[in-house]
Parts: C-alpha cells; structure tokens; sequence
C-alpha cells in the first residue's frame, strides 16, 4: 500500500495528512500565531521552521519516514500551466524563491515537499495549483489588449470535483461537459471539456461577489472612485479583495451570520444573500453557452455550499440547464493525496514543470 505525505501551508497554519493509498490515516493541522511567524523576512523563509514542525508531528502520531512513498505538497503561485500531477523541480523550486506571481503561503508546498523527499531518496509532487491555465484563446480576451482574462482559481478542488461527478454519471473526466461552482471566500465558476477547465472567472477580480471579494464591478465608476482622491491605491486594492462583498455589504464575512440575520428579519441581509446566489447562477448560465449548452451535470462545492438557502436558490435557477449535483466543503488533503497516488499506480502522466508552462 502506497503511503504519502500530504503538505499543506496556509498563512497561520500546516495542514498535514498521511494517506494508505486513498485513505487518511492522520490528518492534523499545526496553528502558527501570528507572533511565531512575524521576524520572518518572506514567507518561504519560513520553510525549515514549517518542515521542523512536520518532523515533530509524524513522530509524535509514530509515522516512520522510511514508510512515505511519496510527498506531495499544494502549489503555489507558479506559472500560468496545465492542470494534473507534477514532479517538483528545480525550476519550480527557482519560481517559489523569486515569487514573481507574489508571496503566498502555498508557495511553500512544493519547497517543503522537496527537502523532505530529498532526504528521503522518493517523488515529490504538486497537484493542480491555483496558477492552473487551461484557458482557451478565445477566453483570454479582454475589450483592452493590455488587460487580457488572467486564469487563477480553485483548481485543485474544482478538478477533483469534476472527476467525482464524471464518475457519478458513469464518464471518464475527459468524456464530461460540466460546470463546477465553488463556493468559498471566493467564487470561480469554471466549465469542463475534455478533461480541461476551459474558462473560468478569476475570483479576485471577477464573477460573483462573495464573503470579502467585490467580483465583477462597474469599470468606468471603479475608474472614476479610483482618481477621486479619497482612497490610496492601497485602500483600493483592499477593497477589492479582503474587505469587498459581503463584508462590505453587511460587515460580516460569515455567511452563517448573514443567514440568521435575514431570518431574524433583516433585509439587507436577505437581499445580500440573494444577490450572491443570483451571480453565482448567472456566472453557471454564461458557461453552459461556453459548453454549448451541451452540459451533462453542475456541481457545486466549496464552505458556502452547506448553506441550504443559497444552494437551493442557485439550484432554482440554474436545474433546467442541467442536473445538479452537491459536494460541499472542500477535499484540499484528499485531493493532492489522489493526484499523487494516480502517479504512483501509473495512471496518469506525471508532467514537468516548465515544458507545460504558458507563460
């Protein structure tokens, strides 16, 4: 039976997992107050201070390293790039030290795979990052030549739920036609098509609104709010993602807190809520015509995706294109650990990082 190490950084934690093939057998998180990580200079500094911390917990739960097959840690802000399972490479690694797509906690998934791999003489791999681009031309136009669509979204969990719900219809990923919506701190509606997301919104600057991003917003007045005078760019910038949405419509991010609101009678927060699910739905309805309206099932995943009231008003609107399937919550772990785990048995390729880069 396979074992493989599943390493995943976020901005003040480490998610860690170990799998017998496809079954978890340790998943635990390492908290990182905020004061532990402050004199580090760059988030990849931290990387031997993180891989410290790995060590001490595999030891603690008596995991053997010489029982890992494999390590596969979540990609960071690499190069626009293919989806699927790649080898970690001294050209990734090189692209995580400059971070020239910006500082992310990710970054240091494939950088703290690698070092533990090393010294254990196995693979190390990454899975589907959000800098996955699997665009199509046409999709990368924009009204302004210098301002083409950017492809960054939730690649590893909507990829992985793709393939659930080819399964579920009796398909192969690369035989579906399907819509994936995933519902979290941010939105991306993406449309599937010979096992490739085709097109996709980017979540920090377009589609839906959602618990702290703005989504897609009237440019000429963005312009104009921009020039007044009265935010730096800065302010702007925060805006846009981190206090935007939700957060700026009602002063919350919680959706939970948002739904007992309007139950309680509030309107604003009822029409908050409706106008998330309506965007959302209109996002799901412009990609079925992306698929031709030829859409086998439309899933939807992520946090938000165990609200009851905004899947059901999304599902309202959007059955008629085609059935649709729900899968909330997000399987992070257990999605780097399948990718892995399909390198290892052989099926799949195991690409290499810069011969399928775009960029």
């Amino acid at each position: 039976m396979e074992r493989i190490l599943v390493i995943n950084p976020g901005a003040t934690s480490t998610k860690i997992a170990v799998f017998d093939g496809d079954k978890a057998m340790l998943n635990s998180s390492i908290d990182h107050p905020v004061v532990e990580l402050a004199h580090f200079g760059r988030i990849l500094d931290q990387y031997g201070f993180r891989l410290d911390l790995v060590l001490s917990a595999l030891e603690a739960a008596s995991i053997p390293l010489s029982s890992l097959n494999a390590v596969v840690g979540r990609g960071g802000l690499l190069r626009p790039m293919a989806g699927g399972t790649y080898f970690v490479n001294e050209v990734m690694l090189e692209d995580m030290r400059v971070a020239a797509r910006g500082e992310h906690a990710s970054n240091l998934g494939p950088v703290m795979a690698h070092e533990l791999a090393r010294r254990l003489g196995i693979p190390a791999y990454t899975v589907d990052p959000v800098a996955v681009d699997e665009l199509e031309d046409i999709a990368r136009v924009s009204g302004l030549p210098e301002l083409p669509r950017e492809c960054l979204s939730h690649a590893l969990n909507s990829k992985a739920v793709a393939r659930k719900a080819a399964v579920r219809m009796n398909k192969r990923y690369d035989e579906a036609r399907l819509i994936v919506a995933h519902l979290g701190t941010g939105i991306s509606v993406s449309a599937h098509r010979g096992g490739r997301m085709v097109d996709v919104n980017n979540s920090k600057e377009e589609g839906p609104f959602s618990p702290d991003r703005c989504g897609t917003l009237p440019s000429y007045r963005l312009v104009e709010l921009c020039f007044s005078g009265r935010y730096t760019k800065k302010e702007i910038l925060g805006k846009i993602l981190g206090s935007g949405g939700l957060f700026a419509l009602l002063g919350t991010k919680d959706i939970r807190e948002a739904e007992a609101r309007a139950a309680a009678g509030d309107a604003q927060a009822a029409l908050a809520i409706a106008a998330c699910a309506y965007q959302t739905a209109k996002e799901v309805g412009a990609m079925a015509t992306v698929l031709g309206g030829e859409v086998d099932c439309i899933a939807l995943t992520g946090g938000i995706a165990h609200s009851s009231l905004i899947v059901e008003d999304i599902s309202a609107r959007v059955r008629f294109i085609a059935p649709v399937f729900l899968y909330p919550g997000e399987e992070e772990m257990t999605s780097l650990a399948l990718g892995a785990l399909r390198a290892l048995r052989g099926e799949e390729e195991v690409k290499v990082y810069g011969d399928t880069a775009r960029g």
